[in-house]
């Protein structure tokens, strides 16, 4: 007995160096001296003692942590019974000791979810032992408020376990268990998890008391954890949120087909303070997203009329949405409406008129505020670009009214983006334009947007770059002018040699006209007057984000007019002969090849430039008879130089 009361202090003497010493050198000795202890033969007696016996939490933490590492092993695995007594010792301790630490708690039953999933399949008088997570947990529902978070946790953490794959462990086992769980028990756990937020709700929640406060929040992790569940076992990439469908089972079509669970999350997000909802806002997301054959098309439609419905109610009370939890979930929510549901779908709702109004000024606002957020308006922006990419196609006779928002949505950007750049630079802000990933993010969304209406788009642009590049000419010609005057027009410049070239880009998204291509000959024009003013100035100065902007403009021209698939008599080149004199490919290709030329002469030391640049020029040179010709146009412009 005396042994094991020192070989308990030591062990508690090394838990306390491990957690809490500064010293690195003790710390690593504990550590070492533990992870001897974790791989003796007397780990499991030992751990139990901690459990009873240890004086700190940090040596219930440790014990937790080692039987966690016990059952996970592969090799030498434990013995079923004592498996099944570990699993009933640890829900006992739960159940009897409410005060633990939360990070023993957590442990625990972290400790309870791998026992379950690497037992799912363990059978004793042909009882599988480990599947009644539910009974398991009912005592806990059925006691106080505290007692009922362990349980909900319970039910939280087994569900996230059984859904993570183990890389000890085969993924054909993984996906078995999963898909067994998922069929035997995720559907009872969702309704319970439903049933209880419902209660939760139904009474005056008191979010002052921590505890009240402490339930609501497990209640949603929970929901979350059931409805993020790979149903399928796809394990979808994260990076393609916005294409993903929840691929809910047909057994739970009961479910999404009761309007009380669609609504019991819109009044819990209405209910309860802006810095809870974030989690309410993620269940709507998944929600939207099931899949479209889980209904019938009389019963998809009634689905997307009550979650229009939610959506117009949070846009007409937008105040928690300051909240940028909250914002970012909800953009991510309008998102989904497109990328789940047809534009035809939509314009079929009877409140799509005032919503898709309230969409509209919604985006505008936030676009308008260009330093908020700006991962979060992604969401927004992709929304938009599917709305426009689906105007072409829509055959219903409902009016979708895109052709009076989208032109708002692609000035808000515009103008937005033009006027930070005075703010940038007086304030000292970080520039986006340094993020060149998330500004080619959002000019791919920005080219479809911009198409829709182009007419208005064009009329913008040109006004925008008239201004601004007559300022700049003046601005150089001044002997009194700033450098900070000067800056701005640069940056303004650059943002609009950006979105021209991704407008122009944008032309594959839609049937050109060959209006459409005069304007593009518009804007076209007009850039490359610009290259011809600021590579003049080389000599004496430059600016790298501009010949950046410049180089993707030239980028998305060469993908859309050069290549024998262009129309020669395009209306395009009609406008570049009469305002350059450039009469046809081959004199516009000499301008490509001037360009790279300058910059290989001017930009040699910066990379950024120097390495788009010569990608520009392997680009033009793949492919015979892109080759010969570049050959020929290269002679010429060494010729005249």
């Amino acid at each position: 007995m005396a042994d094991h009361v020192q070989s308990l202090a030591q062990l508690e003497n090394l838990c306390k160096q491990l957690y809490e010493t500064t010293d690195t050198t003790t710390r690593l000795q504990a550590e070492k001296a533990l992870v001897e202890f974790t791989n003796s033969p007397d780990c499991l007696s030992k751990c139990q003692l901690l459990l009873e016996r240890g004086s700190s939490s940090y040596s219930q933490l440790l014990a937790a942590t080692c039987l966690t590492k016990l059952v996970s092993r592969t090799n030498n695995p434990l013995p079923l019974e004592q498996r099944i007594d570990i699993r009933n010792y640890v829900l006992n301790y739960l159940a009897t000791r409410p005060k633990l630490a939360t990070f023993v708690t957590q442990a625990l039953i972290q400790l309870y979810a791998r026992i379950t999933k690497l037992g799912w399949f363990d059978c004793q008088k042909d009882d599988y032992v480990f599947r009644n997570a539910i009974t398991d947990v009912t005592r806990f529902l059925q006691d106080s408020v505290e007692y009922c978070i362990i349980g909900v946790t319970i039910l939280s953490q087994l569900t996230n376990e059984i859904n993570q794959a183990d890389t000890t462990h085969p993924l054909t086992k993984h996906r078995k268990i999963a898909s067994s769980f998922r069929d035997s028990s995720l559907f009872d756990i969702f309704t319970l998890s439903c049933n209880l937020l419902k209660q939760a709700s139904g009474k005056n929640l008191n979010l002052n008391d921590e505890s009240q406060h402490g339930l609501l929040m497990q209640l949603l992790k929970l929901t979350h954890n059931c409805l993020n569940f790979d149903f399928i076992g796809t394990s979808t990439d994260e990076s393609s949120d916005d294409l993903c469908t929840v691929q809910i089972p047909t057994s739970w079509r009961s479910a999404f087909l009761d309007s009380s669970t669609l609504q019991l999350f819109f009044d819990l997000y209405h209910s309860i303070p802006p810095s809870f909802s974030p989690l309410v806002l993620s269940c709507l997301v998944q929600i939207a997203s099931v899949r479209r054959s889980l209904f019938n098309n009389a019963e998809r439609a009634k689905f997307l009329s009550h979650l229009v419905d939610g959506v117009k109610r949070i846009l007409e009370n937008p105040q928690s949405l300051s909240d940028p939890n909250n914002y970012h979930e909800f953009c991510r929510l309008l998102a989904r409406l497109k990328s789940n549901y047809q534009l035809g779908e939509l314009v079929k709702v009877e409140n799509y008129p005032e919503v898709i109004r309230l969409i509209a000024n919604f985006t505008v606002t936030s676009l308008q505020h260009w330093e908020f957020a700006p991962n979060s308006v992604h969401y927004l922006l992709s929304l938009w670009q599917r709305l426009a990419a689906s105007v072409p196609y829509v055959k219903a006779t409902e009016p979708h009214m895109l052709e009076t928002y989208t032109p708002e949505v692609t000035k808000a950007y515009i103008t937005s983006r033009l006027e930070s750049v005075h703010i940038i630079l007086r304030d000292g802000l970080e520039d986006p334009l340094e993020d060149t990933g998330l500004v080619q993010q959002q000019l791919d969304q920005l080219s479809t947007i911009g198409r829709c209406e182009y007419e208005k788009t064009c009329a913008l642009l040109v006004q925008l770059f008239d201004q601004s590049a007559q300022s700049f000419q003046e601005l150089l010609q001044s002997a009194s002018a700033s450098p900070m005057d000067i800056a701005v027009q640069e940056g303004r410049l650059t943002w609009l040699v950006y979105i021209i070239g991704a407008v122009i880009g944008g032309r594959v998204s839609f049937a050109s006209t060959d209006e459409q291509d005069a304007m593009d000959g518009e804007l076209v024009c007009r850039v490359l007057q610009l290259m011809n003013l600021t590579d003049s100035r080389l000599a004496q100065a430059g600016n790298e984000k501009l010949e950046l902007a410049m180089l993707s403009f030239f980028e998305q021209f060469r993908k859309i007019y050069i290549g024998d698939q262009v129309q020669k008599s395009s209306k395009l080149y009609r406008r570049l002969s009469e305002v350059l004199g450039l009469n046809d490919e081959t004199m516009v290709l000499s301008v490509f090849i001037g360009k790279i030329i300058t910059n290989l002469k001017y930009w040699g030391r910066c990379e950024p430039i120097t390495s788009k640049t010569l990608q520009l020029l392997n680009d033009l040179s793949i492919g015979y008879p892109f080759l010969s010709q570049l050959l020929h146009t290269a002679g010429m412009w060494g010729a005249s130089s």
